[in-house]
C-alpha cells in the first residue's frame, strides 16, 4: 500500500503549477519557429482552431482522468488508466505516461542547462566582444564535448547539466510544496521577464536597422506572424503543425496532467482548472512568445532574414549578438531576463516531469518522496548522458522525436478512445461536471466524443511514413554504422539536386549549389521564392581523406571521402535502443507491481 499521499497547499499553487508544467521552452522557442516555417498569420487560424477542438477537450480528459484515479490512491498513469476500464493492457498503455516523462525529462534539462551557463556567460559579459558568427560558433564549441572550454571548466556543458539536474532532483525531494514554492516563484518571474523583453520588440520598430539590414523593422516580424491568412485553412501540411504544437504547449499526452490532477480531492473542480491553466499557457505562448524572438530579430536583422534563419538555435546563437546592440549595460541585463525567461520556463516543466514516476514508485512499493525524487534523477542522469555527449551525432534529436513527439501523440489519442468509447462519453461528462466552478459548454462533449479522437488519429496516421523514413534513416546516405566511404548527402529533399565542388582541403569539402528560400513581399503581402547559390561543408577527422575535385559535379550518394567513418545512424541507433530498453524497464515494473497488488489483493482487473 502506498504511505501518506501528498497534497496542494492552496488552489492558486495548482494552478500556478499546471502552468508551469505547460509553460516550456516550447513556448518561447518552438512556438515562434513553428509559425514562421508555416506561413505565419497562415500558422495561427489552424493553431487557435486546434487548441478549442484538441487542446481544452485534452485538459478536461487528463485532469478528470487524474482526479478520478487519484480517488483510488493512484497518482500515476498505469493504475490511474488501470482504474477506468478492465483488461490489463491499459496499465501497459499507462507507461507512456512514466516513460515519457523520464526520457524527455533526460535532454530536456540538458536544455535548461544551456539557460543556466548563458545567464552566467551574459553577467560576466562573455558575449561582449564577440560578432554574429562568434556566439553561433560558441554554442557549437559548447555542445561539443571535449573542445574548448568558455570557462575554463573542464566538460562545462557536463557540468551545468549535472548542476541542473541536482536542483531539479533536490527540489523533488520536496514533495509538492517544493513544485508548489518554484511555481509560486518562478512564474510571475517568468511573465514579468517577458513582459519587459516584449515591451523592447513592440517598441523597437526601425531603431535596429543598419547599413547591413537597411530595411530591418520589428513591426514586419508582428505584422507576419498576425496577419490572417485564409488559403492556409486548405493546407494539411499547417494543420498537422499546428496539432502538433499543441502538444508541446499543454504538455498533454505526457502524463504530468494525470498526476498533479490525482492529488485533487474528489470534489474539487477540475474543469475552471483545467480552462486556467490552459489560457495562461496561451496567454505566454501567443502573446509574450509572439513579441520576443520573430520582432527582436527582424528589428535588426529584417524579416527575410529571419524567414532563412528560423530555428531552434536563435535563442541561443541569436539574441546573445542582439543584445549586445543595447549597451554594455543592457545588454546584461537583457540576457539575464531571456535566459532567466527560460530557465524558469523549463525548470517548473521539468519538474512535472518527476512526479509520475514518484507517485508510481511511493503508491506501489512505499518509497518516500526522497527516495523515488533521486532514484528519478539518478533515471534521468542515465539516460541524458547520451543526449549530453553526443548532441552532435543526433542522440538529442532521436529522443526528442520519439519520446518528446511520437509518443505524445499516441497516449493522447489511446486515452482519448479510453475516456469517451471505453470509460464512457457519459460518465465522463459527468466526472468533468463534478465539482466544476464554471459550467462547461456541451460542445465539448460532443467534441471529446468524435472530433479529438478523430484529429488525434489523424495527426498519428499522417506521422506515419515520417515515422517509417526515420526508422528505415533515411534522412542519410551513410546508413552504415562503420564503413571506410562516405557518401554525399542530399542538396534537397527528394534528392534530384546536383552540387559543384567549391573548395578542398584535406580536413573538408566545400559544395555549391541551387537552393530556394522564401522572402516576404511587403507590396503583395505573401511569401515569394528565390532561388540563390547555398553551400554545404563536410569536415574530415584524421585518418579520413577527401577524393573529389575542384569543379567536380557531385550527386547525392557519391563517394567524396575515404578513411575509417563512424556515422551518425551508430549514435542515433544507440539512443533508439535506450528508450526502448527504457521502456521495457518501466513496463518490468508495472509488471511488477501488478503481481504485487494480486498478493495483496488490489488488483482491479
Amino acid at each position: 500500500m502506498s504511505g501518506k499521499a501528498d497534497s496542494w497547499g492552496s488552489r492558486v499553487g495548482l494552478i500556478l503549477a499546471m502552468a508551469g508544467n505547460a509553460v516550456g521552452l516550447g513556448n518561447f522557442l518552438r512556438f515562434p519557429v513553428q509559425a514562421v516555417q508555416n506561413g505565419g498569420g497562415a500558422f495561427i487560424i489552424p493553431y487557435l482552431i486546434c487548441f478549442v477542438v484538441m487542446g481544452i477537450p485534452l485538459l478536461f480528459i487528463e485532469w478528470s482522468t487524474g482526479r478520478f484515479g487519484g480517488r483510488y490512491g493512484n497518482h500515476s498513469t498505469p493504475y490511474i488508466l488501470d482504474t477506468m476500464a478492465k483488461g490489463r493492457i491499459w496499465k501497459y498503455i499507462g507507461v507512456f505516461g512514466i516513460f515519457t516523462n523520464i526520457a524527455v525529462a533526460s535532454y530536456y534539462c540538458y536544455i535548461e542547462s544551456w539557460t543556466m551557463s548563458y545567464v552566467y556567460h551574459s553577467v560576466v559579459g562573455t558575449f561582449s566582444s564577440m560578432d554574429q558568427a562568434g556566439i553561433a560558433n560558441f554554442f557549437n564549441d559548447y555542445t561539443t564535448i571535449g573542445g574548448e572550454s568558455t570557462t575554463g571548466i573542464p566538460f562545462e556543458a557536463v557540468v551545468f547539466y549535472i548542476v541542473c539536474l541536482l536542483l531539479n532532483t533536490y527540489i523533488l525531494s520536496k514533495g509538492l510544496k517544493g513544485i508548489e514554492k518554484v511555481a509560486k516563484i518562478g512564474m510571475p518571474l517568468l511573465i514579468l521577464f517577458g513582459v519587459i523583453l516584449a515591451v523592447r520588440g513592440l517598441s523597437l520598430g526601425t531603431g535596429g536597422a543598419s547599413e547591413m539590414f537597411p530595411d530591418a523593422n520589428a513591426w514586419d516580424g508582428i505584422n507576419f506572424l498576425w496577419t490572417p491568412q485564409f488559403d492556409s485553412l486548405a493546407n494539411p501540411k499547417v494543420w498537422l503543425a499546428a496539432a502538433g504544437q499543441i502538444f508541446f504547449t499543454l504538455s498533454v499526452g505526457m502524463g504530468t496532467i494525470h498526476c498533479y490532477a490525482a492529488y485533487l480531492k474528489s470534489k474539487d473542480d477540475v474543469a475552471l482548472n483545467a480552462v486556467s491553466a490552459g489560457f495562461m499557457n496561451e496567454f505566454v505562448e501567443v502573446v509574450l512568445g509572439s513579441l520576443i524572438v520573430i520582432p527582436i530579430a527582424a528589428g535588426y536583422l529584417g524579416l527575410d532574414w529571419v524567414l532563412q534563419n528560423a530555428g531552434f538555435g536563435m535563442a541561443f546563437q541569436t539574441m546573445p549578438y542582439l543584445f549586445q546592440q543595447w549597451g554594455d549595460v543592457l545588454s546584461i541585463f537583457a540576457g539575464l531576463f531571456w535566459f532567466g525567461l527560460l530557465f524558469f520556463a523549463g525548470i517548473t516543466s521539468s519538474l512535472a516531469m518527476g512526479t509520475p514516476w514518484m507517485g508510481f514508485m511511493r503508491d506501489e512499493f512505499n518509497w518516500s518522496g526522497t527516495k523515488g525524487a533521486w532514484s528519478f534523477g539518478l533515471i534521468a542522469l542515465i539516460m541524458g548522458l547520451p543526449t549530453v555527449f553526443f548532441f552532435q551525432e543526433g542522440v538529442f534529436d532521436e529522443y526528442d522525436y520519439w519520446a518528446g513527439t511520437v509518443s505524445l501523440v499516441v497516449f493522447a489519442f489511446l486515452e482519448t478512445v479510453l475516456f469517451s468509447w471505453i470509460f464512457g462519453i457519459k460518465r465522463g461528462w459527468a466526472e468533468i461536471n463534478m465539482g466544476a466552478d464554471i459550467k462547461v459548454p456541451i460542445i465539448f462533449k460532443y467534441l471529446i466524443l468524435v472530433v479529438t479522437p478523430l484529429l488525434l488519429g489523424w495527426v498519428l496516421f499522417a506521422s506515419v511514413p515520417d515515422m517509417a523514413n526515420k526508422i528505415a534513416n533515411n534522412d542519410t546516405n551513410n546508413k552504415e554504422w562503420f564503413t571506410d566511404t562516405y557518401y554525399a548527402e542530399n542538396f534537397d529533399e527528394a534528392g534530384t539536386k546536383t552540387g559543384v565542388v567549391d573548395s578542398v582541403a584535406t580536413n573538408f569539402i566545400k559544395m555549391s549549389y541551387l537552393n530556394e528560400k522564401k522572402v516576404y513581399n511587403k507590396e503583395l503581402d505573401k511569401l515569394e521564392a528565390i532561388t540563390f547559390t547555398d553551400y554545404k561543408t563536410y569536415s574530415f577527422e584524421e585518418g579520413q581523406e577527401p577524393i573529389v575535385k575542384v569543379g567536380q559535379t557531385i550527386k547525392a550518394n557519391d563517394e567524396i571521402a575515404k578513411g575509417d567513418f563512424t556515422n551518425r545512424v551508430f549514435y542515433k541507433t544507440i539512443g533508439r535502443l535506450l528508450l526502448v530498453g527504457l521502456f521495457l524497464f518501466i513496463s518490468f515494473m508495472v509488471y511488477v507491481a501488478f503481481n504485487k497488488r494480486r498478493k495483496e489483493g488490489r488488483v482491479h482487473s
